[in-house]
């Protein structure tokens, strides 16, 4: 969001705003104070980017009244997203009633109570639940002894939080928005407005709010499967410090002294993000050959070329080599974030890269990562080992890029992959990359619809369900799982294809019919005589909008599909050999 958008009484603007055309995202708001601020904040934030968070808003302090009654209005209002929000003061309160003993389990206890609030909701629900962590109040009873001593609030809040983030592994359905973070990053002055709390029991003052509500939208959208998955370094005076054709190797700024400790502190925490999952890619004007060097051959770059998974460095503009580097990739560029020092390099692809992030990055180096640290520009709801293993995926896409040209028609060329495929149940091995996949898939992705880790393991345990998953090898490498499909039982020998989604790293690999195979394969071993499907439009799967049509299946109505599974050729040649 633009800066001038940041405050409260921007977003209240955006509240008057007309609603058509935009994504609508049901939340419920549960808090221990009053609300009513942050439900338009919240609001506001979602109209400016697109969403129309549909709020119910719980009367205040009614978390137990809303949460332990199956007849409340939170579980008629059926929210997408639960926000449950309490505030460090009103645990104090809470905690002063105690006595010594109720004192040292306080932590304890409040991470119980927090398990159950999960438990009921998850018993009443199919739905996503958030927390916020709590920022850190020392009441002054115990100075700097409070670090020591149980008896203290300072030492039970840090030990409920600790509670929180291990609740939130038990609960792959719970998220947490980290309020402690956000203050300590603020200030603890700038969360609270004294006199509003003592007048109105508004805990959260109104500077904070348009904060707390990004964070909170982010936390939603990663959830939805929208956030950054790329990001592109230019070189001179971004990755190192000086130009690397003018100053040579010698001469550029990198390392542990001076400014270069800067330019270093980036590369370790682009290598984090890559480690993390993050495809780091390169667009520099400069001689390839020359940009390349120091990631070859200079002993304080902390970046390499392996960590680089596509590597662009020429004299085309920087929208060029971005365009290009999106046609590798296959991402949409508002899962791209481009970092560069140069302030008209930014506004030129701002202008023809619009759904691009840009930051505007200080005009010291020295503020780089302080800054960028403040933007959270990489939120996530998951993360699996295989994230660790998609630089490596996408440079052997590279390769198999390379080989493809050299081959007269598409047939001979996959047939030299040599590609097998690995088609199984879901299991617990394959059900947290399954769920990272249905939250992260937008192009190849027929109905949009996310699955939390926990909603797979429902659906893996389900007997209204049949499901296979799709992992995929060949001479370059493992692409890891790639697809997955689940399957609803349906009255008259029916199977619904309740998600068919697959990685697009795998377009014209013949995946599409390899996949209908094994659904048919799996009807037919079933009973089932036909197999049914549903294409929900959005923005980026239009990729799939003649997917069933292209795979033989008659419209039944719009958007709406059939195939009888004894009506399938079985002529269609792909070179995928079952594993």
């Amino acid at each position: 969001m633009a800066p001038d958008n940041r405050s409260f009484i921007a977003l209240k603007k955006f509240l008057k705003k007309p609603l058509d055309g935009l994504k609508t995202i049901r939340v419920a708001i549960v808090a221990d104070s009053a609300s009513q601020f942050i439900h338009q904040a919240l609001k506001g934030y979602g109209i400016a980017e697109g969403i129309h968070y549909d709020i119910f808003e719980a009367d205040y302090n009614q978390i137990d009244l809303q949460v332990f009654d199956p007849g409340s209005e939170l579980y008629e209002s059926k929210p997408d997203y639960v926000i449950i929000l309490r505030s460090s003061e009103k645990l104090l309160k809470k905690f002063y009633s105690l006595s010594g003993e109720e004192k040292s389990q306080f932590g304890a206890n409040q991470t119980a109570y927090a398990k159950n609030l999960c438990q009921q909701i998850n018993s009443q629900l199919k739905t996503r639940v958030i927390f916020n962590t709590f920022p850190e109040l020392n009441d002054g009873v115990f100075g700097n002894f409070s670090t020591k001593t149980p008896s203290s609030f300072l030492y039970q809040l840090r030990r409920l939080n600790i509670g929180l983030m291990d609740l939130a592994q038990e609960f792959k359905n719970l998220f947490l928005v980290d309020l402690a973070a956000l203050v300590a990053q603020k200030g603890y002055a700038q969360l609270t407005d004294a006199k509003m709390y003592i007048s109105a029991d508004m805990v959260f003052s109104i500077d904070i709010l348009p904060d707390l509500a990004e964070q909170l939208h982010k936390v939603i959208q990663a959830i939805a499967g929208s956030f950054k998955k790329c990001l592109i370094l230019d070189l001179d005076n971004t990755t190192w410090g000086g130009i690397i054709g003018d100053d040579g190797m010698e001469g550029i700024q990198i390392g542990d002294l001076g400014l270069g400790k800067a330019f270093t502190d980036l590369q370790l925490w682009a290598k984090e993000l890559k480690k993390r999952g993050i495809i780091i890619a390169v667009c520099s004007k400069n001689t390839e050959s020359i940009a390349k060097e120091p990631f070859i051959s200079h002993p304080d770059m902390k970046l390499r070329l392996e960590d680089i998974a596509v590597f662009v460095a020429n004299w085309e503009t920087k929208v060029d080599n971005i365009r290009h580097i999106q046609g590798i990739l296959n991402i949409g560029f508002d899962s791209m974030v481009f970092l560069d020092d140069n302030p008209f390099e930014r506004e030129m692809v701002k202008q023809n890269i619009p759904d691009i992030t840009v930051p505007d990055l200080p005009e010291d180096p020295a503020e780089y990562m302080p800054y960028l640290r403040t933007l959270n520009l990489f939120e996530t709801a998951s993360f699996t080992e295989e994230d660790e293993q998609r630089t490596k995926q996408y440079q052997e896409e590279a390769n198999r890029n390379i080989l493809q040209k050299s081959f007269a028609n598409e047939d001979e060329f996959l047939a030299s992959l040599g590609m097998e495929c690995e088609v199984k149940p879901f299991d617990n091995f394959t059900i947290p990359r399954i769920a990272q996949l249905s939250q992260r898939s937008n192009q190849f992705n027929l109905r949009t619809v996310r699955y939390t880790e926990e909603d797979i393991r429902r659906i893996a345990q389900s007997p209204d369900h049949l499901t296979l998953s799709f992992s995929l090898k060949d001479i370059y490498g493992d692409y890891g799982l790639i697809a997955f499909v689940i399957l609803e039982k349906k009255e008259n020998n029916t199977l619904f294809v309740d998600s068919w989604i697959m990685s697009c790293r795998v377009l014209k690999r013949g995946m599409e019919v390899f996949t209908l195979q094994n659904i048919l394969q799996q009807a037919q071993d079933a009973g089932f005589r036909e197999i049914t499907g549903e294409y929900i439009p959005t923005k980026k799967n239009e990729l799939v909008k003649e997917h069933y049509s292209k795979l033989g299946f008659k419209s039944t109505s719009e958007n709406n599909y059939a195939l009888q599974v004894d009506q399938y050729p079985n002529d269609k040649k792909v070179y995928i050999k079952r594993k």
